[in-house]
């Protein structure tokens, strides 16, 4: 369904940072085009190496990163509403270096990206924000590489999940939000090192049930993990 058919869908797209700030006429320009669509779980949105057609904003559900390389595939990153994915290859005219598929019924709004890069030579303030975007992006790529680089799979899973707690009410008590299989392909593990590390957390107070998670002893568990905010904060 095209975006101007959805008004409240085109309110929240203006709210986001990325585009909160530009000029109305532009604003109108970017999301000419633009079409609301919903997709069903397990979909291919795109696919790496494909051009970077559209920009994609996800306002319901969830979409899964990934990659694949010698019949291997890691997961890069779970995007969740609402947020867009693929702004880099969308501003550089570049192949997607990723592949994109729905976790869930979610639901997206898709901007061609020719329009999204004729606004970027239009518009200072819409510039500088996709500019702020794409240097967020970067930093959290470099923290994402240290902690991969710098931590041991073990370290690795209780800094995930103390992340995850202290974002999500830090009452020590949650359910895992993606599948294990996810889960261990994120943090560099495969599924076998993940449940020899989900074994050892035990005796730093983590227990697991399923995909049920409490921490029973979060200083311990602080103690093995030693979160540092040049890693573990996301707005840093």
């Amino acid at each position: 369904m095209p975006l101007k058919n959805r008004p409240e869908k085109s309110a929240e797209l203006r709210e986001l940072a990325l585009f909160s700030n530009m000029d109305d006429a532009h604003f109108d320009m970017l999301t000419r085009g633009a079409y609301v669509q919903n997709f069903p779980p397990a979909i291919e949105l795109i696919a790496e190496g494909e051009p970077s057609d559209f920009l994609f904003v996800v306002i319901e559900g969830s979409v899964e990163l990934f990659a694949n390389w010698n019949e291997r595939e890691t997961t890069m990153a779970t995007i969740r509403p609402v947020s867009t994915f693929i702004l880099a290859a969308t501003v550089k005219n570049a192949p997607y270096l990723m592949s994109a598929r729905t976790l869930e019924k979610s639901r997206l709004i898709l901007l061609p990206s020719e329009g999204v890069r004729e606004v970027f030579d239009l518009d200072a303030a819409f510039a500088r924000s996709v500019v702020t975007e794409l240097a967020q992006c970067y930093r959290q790529t470099v923290k994402q590489s240290k902690n991969l680089k710098l931590r041991t799979s073990l370290e690795r899973l209780a800094n995930y999940l103390i992340r995850y707690n202290d974002t999500n009410g830090d009452n020590n008590a949650f359910t895992l939000p993606t599948e294990k299989r996810r889960l261990a392909s994120y943090l560099g593990m495969t599924p076998e090192n993940l449940s020899r590390a989900i074994k050892s957390l035990q005796q730093y107070g983590v227990m697991f049930d399923g995909q049920h998670v409490s921490i029973t002893d979060d200083k311990e568990l602080r103690q093995l993990a030693k979160p540092t905010p040049l890693i573990d904060d996301p707005n840093l």
